[in-house]
């Protein structure tokens, strides 16, 4: 059975152990390759630049990601393409995969400003706006941001890359998204890393939950890609261990060709562009909770807030503080539903956070609904984008919005299952033509919420489209090694 060791952090990615709140300038560098050997020698030079997870870096970090096309144009053999994740190898935008995650109507793809990797169907997404590689930049200050941008897009034509398009992002220092809540709760921490120093058990999830090569939850090893060994001459992947953990040597003769591990100590990365309507979220609280005297209520549009979202805009969650905004919960994740609030009564059962991780409360006990959940986590990495508002019931017409990342090591059982079967899912714990407030798929449900209350629940109707996906697409986050050996083709 793997085990993270102190030469696995040299191997891993910084950004799958933090998010670098610390550095609150960014910038995603969307990049095509146009000439592969020249794209190569890049990735040889940046390999020395990235950021691994041995270690805090205080002043800038850098990390890369590249999608399935990238992968192919970087020179990597059909064979070995084809051992990575299902989803991954048919990309965010192809018809299934819109279905799944209910990217329709305007959000579809083709409305979309970037993304969607080159499929054999028989739409396929605008060349121009395809991805291979994505560059992340964090910097202490937009100076020293600035400073990096320019020094990387200086190279990008000397390189065979192609500048696609940049994206700005930032951390406001009070960490609220547009909305006007605390973004960055409710996050799980990988077993055997710093993440569990302060985080409660029930937040802790299998390494191969997030890492491939490692064991998941299922007691397996988590899904990754391999090569053969003769296409790795130079030794510089891990070879792969047994599938089964606990399997022995075959009797001689019936062995099998020996396998390198181009995924370990790797992830997926799902990167959604998510506009953010803020004029239209506040319009609608303030329409639905108006007094019967048609007066404004400001106090009811902050509750409605709250109960869409399942936590206060400091943080606070509803079911451990249901009438007020608690400072002193404000990063309080310790909690479930199952005893406290089964019935929604407190955080309303299609609220915002109690979708996207109902925790304990939906299965036949307490311990099996947790450790049912926690198979469906993933670990977001997400920033804001554009300015705020200066009157947020004002439409000012300036993009805004959220840059979504997440990392998982099976796309398909955990970010694309959370989109399906909780957010937009119109019969989520019982409810009946509801999908998400916030990001659901509309057209799946009846554009109601319900605020669950005894003796009587209230409901609101109408629900409008409050946030729209800009663009997308599925990236692998590769291993020091892995960087090492594309470079390498």
């Amino acid at each position: 059975m793997a085990e993270l060791k102190a030469e696995d952090m040299q191997d891993i990615q910084g950004f799958v152990i933090s998010g670098y709140a610390h550095l609150p300038c960014v910038s995603y560098l969307l990049l095509g390759i146009s000439d592969p050997p020249s794209a190569r020698g890049w990735l040889a030079r940046l390999v020395n630049e990235v950021t691994t997870s041995e270690g805090k870096e205080l002043i800038s970090c850098l990390n890369v990601a590249l999608t399935h096309r990238g992968l192919r144009r970087m020179g990597l053999d059909e064979e070995t393409l084809d051992t990575f994740s299902r989803p991954f190898v048919e990309g965010m935008a192809t018809q299934h995969r819109s279905r799944i995650l209910g990217d329709g109507t305007e959000n579809g793809p083709t409305n979309w400003d970037w993304g969607g990797n080159l499929t054999s169907e028989p739409a396929k997404p605008d060349e121009t706006k395809a991805v291979d590689i994505l560059l992340l930049l964090f910097g202490r200050d937009e100076t020293t941001l600035d400073k990096l941008v320019n020094e990387h897009r200086a190279r990008l034509a000397q390189c065979g890359l192609t500048l696609v398009l940049p994206l700005g992002a930032g951390r406001q220092p009070d960490i609220h998204e547009h909305f006007g809540f605390a973004d960055g709760m409710g996050q799980p921490a990988i077993e055997g890393t710093i993440q569990t120093r302060d985080a409660a058990p029930r937040n802790v999830i299998k390494t191969g939950e997030i890492l491939l090569g490692y064991v998941n939850d299922y007691g397996k090893l988590a899904d990754s890609p391999t090569l053969r060994a003769d296409l790795d001459p130079q030794d510089v992947l891990h070879d792969q261990p047994p599938v089964d953990p606990t399997e022995q040597a075959r009797p001689s003769g019936a062995s099998p060709p020996v396998m390198r591990d181009l995924g370990r100590n790797g992830t997926y990365l799902v990167f959604r562009q998510l506009a953010q309507h803020v004029a239209k979220f506040c319009h609608y609280l303030d329409e639905a909770t108006r007094t019967l005297d048609e007066e404004l209520d400001s106090t009811a549009s902050d509750r409605l807030a709250a109960k869409f979202v399942g936590r206060w805009q400091n943080g606070a969650p509803l079911v451990l503080s249901p009438d007020t905004d608690d400072p002193a919960l404000s990063k309080e994740d310790d909690f479930g539903y199952r005893d406290s609030d089964a019935h929604g009564f407190k955080c309303p059962i299609g609220s915002h956070v109690r979708r996207s991780n109902p925790r304990d409360s939906i299965g036949p006990d307490a311990a099996k609904a947790l450790a049912t959940a926690n198979r469906h986590r993933i670990l977001r990495r997400g920033r804001s984008y554009g300015v705020r508002p200066e009157d947020r019931r004002v439409d000012d017409g300036v993009p805004r919005g959220l840059h979504f990342l997440c990392l998982n090591a099976d796309i398909e059982r955990q970010f694309e299952f959370v989109q399906q079967t909780w957010i937009n899912n119109p019969v989520f714990g019982g409810l009946d033509g509801e999908v998400d407030p916030l990001v659901g798929n509309l057209t799946k449900g009846d554009e109601i919420f319900t605020v669950q209350a005894d003796p009587l629940r209230t409901r609101v109707h109408n629900l409008e489209r409050f946030v729209t996906v800009k663009g997308g697409a599925y990236f692998f986050l590769p291993s020091l090694r892995a960087l090492r050996y594309l470079a390498s083709l």
